[in-house]
């Protein structure tokens, strides 16, 4: 594909330039526009189209600007070139034939521009706020936009390669429904979430797994709610799916607090049987250090009033009687520890832990860069939320290293931020552990 896309925005940029500078083909022989218009029109309008087959709009979006993009800094620079001699030739004899022809080169490379990077604008999943808002920026700064613009076509071209690969990847693979495990997989959140229609709590990963013939569903549960209330929650929810499937069991993979709500449900609620195994994911099992810091070190009328802003704004969200305090509460060292007493790890059941560190608080969304110091100085490496020393559990534990200097954050085990990370493919990894599963005959 890197091939194609070099050729894409070589051929692009022929075009474009021989358009941007045609003025005086034209005056010379006006039936040229014949042909130069559509050229014009069918190179903005359809510019990535021999690049790739992206398997939705908003990838072929992308690539199309992308490939816009570049042949706009490649036309650009010739024709900055060109009009630089043709105004040494023209302007001391003929300046208002010059600033014509100046005037439809600017025009045409305009267009060209503000397509190309409205396009990557609005449909890049790795661009994020910060480069978005950096070009904005820097848009009408000399030498500031040329840097800022090399940086967005850095990032859009990697993340064409990138999707582009997934998609060959997906298609060799497809008769093999590598994800088509015996029983359907119960996708469950953690605190201070819900399962939305307009924002998936798990990004890009129930598509690729149902992509390799994963049957996948959620949790459905309130998103703060004690472990006990969750876990009703999530036994009723478990009952719905079988009765719906027609399935024996469920696998779950559940990630951060979910773990401990499905842990409690298995233990206490009678529903092991139907749980064929159960996989966390940076779920706190021995507790989370925030949790306990937040409630020994901040007064109880501050409390009160964080819990009563939370509440109302998740009860807008859809929980009916939500509980930021109960939930909060059982994720501290003290809880943990008496909830590890209570819920041993189930017999017939194969249970699985995964964790992850972080190296770098900036590479952890917001509260997590903040959190991430508070949870390094008292309990050591962590995910920016949970300690590495609470993570394990289960028969398997699995222990993310961190790719390079960067890490692997809480919200990046479940693509919070649709984030393509050097060295971590989370789709390729829940592929991978689902496969697995279906290896295990669950």
């Amino acid at each position: 594909m890197k091939v194609r896309l070099v050729l894409a925005c070589v051929l692009n940029a022929c075009v474009l330039g021989a358009v941007a500078n045609s003025f005086f083909m034209i005056c010379e022989q006006p039936s040229v526009l014949f042909w130069l218009v559509p050229a014009f029109l069918l190179s903005i309008a359809l510019a990535g189209v021999s690049v790739s087959r992206a398997n939705n709009l908003r990838g072929w979006v992308c690539l199309h600007g992308t490939v816009l993009l570049c042949a706009f800094c490649l036309s650009v620079t010739a024709s900055a070139v060109w009009q630089i001699v043709l105004a040494v030739r023209m302007v001391p004899h003929d300046g208002v034939t010059y600033l014509w022809n100046l005037l439809l080169c600017f025009g045409v490379h305009c267009v060209t521009f503000w397509v190309g990077i409205l396009s990557v604008y609005l449909t890049s999943a790795q661009l994020g706020v910060k480069r978005r808002v950096i070009g904005a920026l820097c848009g009408m700064i000399p030498i500031a936009n040329v840097v800022a613009l090399f940086s967005i076509l850095k990032t859009t071209a990697a993340e064409c390669v990138f999707e582009h690969q997934k998609v060959l990847v997906n298609r060799g693979r497809k008769q093999q429904a590598v994800c088509a495990t015996k029983y359907p997989l119960l996708l469950v959140h953690g605190v201070f979430f819900r399962d939305t229609r307009f924002f998936n709590y798990w990004g890009r990963i129930p598509k690729e797994l149902k992509t390799n013939g994963a049957t996948v569903f959620y949790g459905n549960h309130s998103s703060a709610a004690s472990v006990a209330d969750s876990a009703a929650e999530l036994r009723d929810r478990i009952l719905e799916v079988l009765a719906q499937t027609g399935a024996e069991k469920v696998n779950i993979i559940a990630h951060s607090k979910g773990g401990l709500d499905c842990r409690y449900a298995i233990a206490k609620l009678g529903i092991g049987e139907r749980v064929a195994s159960l996989t966390t994911i940076n779920t706190p099992h021995r507790g989370c250090l925030f949790a306990d810091h937040l409630l020994t070190k901040i007064g109880a009328d501050i409390q009160e009033r964080v819990a009563n802003a939370y509440n109302a704004v998740l009860k807008k969200l859809g929980d009916a009687e939500p509980d930021f305090l109960a939930a909060v509460g059982d994720l501290t060292e003290a809880r943990c520890t008496q909830l590890n007493a209570e819920m041993p790890t189930p017999e017939g059941v194969y249970c699985q832990s995964v964790g992850s560190v972080l190296t770098k608080a900036t590479h952890g969304t917001f509260p997590l860069s903040f959190s991430y110091h508070l949870v390094k100085h008292f309990s050591g490496d962590n995910d920016g939320l949970v300690s590495e020393t609470s993570f394990a559990w289960g028969e398997k534990y699995v222990l993310l290293t961190p790719p390079a200097d960067r890490g692997i954050s809480h919200g990046d085990m479940i693509d919070l931020t649709r984030e393509n990370i050097d060295g971590f493919d989370v789709r390729e990894f829940y592929v991978a552990l689902v496969h697995d599963l279906k290896d295990r005959g669950l």
